[in-house]
């Protein structure tokens, strides 16, 4: 499948949506950008990228989206993380997909693109997570995500032409929200949690971006879902090493039980919602720490997708040198 319409991508202002639409511009696409409106809108105009404010909230701010010949959307609009209660993240994870399909079906779009998450899934039982893995998510924002993928699969019996992709812990520049700000920039985790042996799985943006794009051109991905994930499983202690010695901090030593962590989670939250912010180290992301956290992209890596940063290890290289340059300017 060929795209020579608009190419409207929502959440366009948030980190993965800044890395889709800067990798559509590098490719020549026409790219229709979309988030809340917004007084700075020099990212986009430097990329020569029309910008349309619209809020997933107001449905009055949808229709202007699909004027014109609007053949692709990548949806990415979402609140991304463990922090915001499920009555918080319904209106825009859940309501906004229904908002958002709704109106891409009746503009006859050629492929919807749903950017999702891995934390659709149930808590790990030993077995890496497939594309089929049971999907009971342990917490608030992996139930928002289920319940946006429910109405996908709703509107795939509607006739919206659809492709599901469900990257895991997404890291790169620009992070700022997500476990994966851990791996993106100095954070204020000093100590090891738990172990360290923990196996993670984790995805750059600019991966997330190629492959999305990839994908959304294969006929045979319509009606499928599809993990990102690279192909290396460092563990916790590992990754967090790699991530000091990128950013020039100290390498934490210090191993803290998690139920110690859990607590200091918990008044790391308290303190950072009283500041307006999201702590580096979510309560209900600690959970996740009690096993490993391995994803499958066998499926992805079928299609014929060939990842830009494979291996964690070589990609935190190069984001200490990504660093480097921002303080250095």
């Amino acid at each position: 499948m060929d795209f020579d319409g608009i190419t409207l991508v929502t959440g366009a202002a948030g980190f993965m949506g800044s890395h889709l639409v800067e990798y559509l511009a590098k490719l020549g696409v026409r790219v229709r950008a979309t988030a809340r409106p917004r007084k700075d809108i020099s990212f986009f105009n430097n990329l020569g990228v029309e910008y349309v404010g619209a809020d997933l909230t107001k449905p009055e701010t949808i229709p202007p989206l699909f004027e014109g010949n609007v053949d692709r959307l990548f949806h990415l609009g979402a609140v991304c993380n463990f922090s915001t209660p499920y009555e918080e993240l319904y209106p825009i994870n859940v309501k906004g997909v229904e908002l958002i399909t709704k109106h891409a079906l009746e503009a006859k779009v050629k492929r919807y693109i749903h950017v999702g998450s891995t934390s659709v899934y149930a808590q790990y039982n030993g077995t890496p997570f497939s594309e089929d893995y049971r999907q009971d998510p342990p917490n608030s924002y992996g139930k928002s995500k289920r319940d946006g993928e429910k109405v996908i699969r709703k509107r795939i019996g509607e006739g919206l032409p659809t492709i599901i992709t469900r990257p895991c812990t997404v890291y790169g520049p620009r992070c700022t929200d997500g476990a994966g700000k851990a791996f993106s920039r100095p954070t204020s985790i000093t100590a090891i949690p738990g172990s360290g042996r923990q196996l993670l799985s984790n995805v750059r943006a600019e991966d997330v971006a190629a492959a999305v794009e990839h994908l959304s051109h294969l006929d045979e991905a319509v009606g499928e879902a599809y993990n990102i994930s690279d192909n290396s499983n460092p563990t916790l202690e590992e990754a967090l090493t790699l991530a000091s010695e990128a950013f020039g901090m100290k390498a934490p030593k210090i191993h803290l039980p998690l139920g110690i962590v859990k607590i200091a989670a918990r008044v790391d939250g308290f303190v950072s919602k009283m500041r307006g912010k999201v702590p580096d180290l979510e309560y209900d992301a600690v959970n996740y720490l009690y096993d490993n956290y391995v994803v499958d992209n066998t499926k992805l890596k079928k299609t014929g997708y060939n990842f830009i940063y494979p291996d964690f290890r070589e990609s935190m290289k190069q984001m200490g040198k990504w660093y480097a340059s921002q303080v250095c300017q």
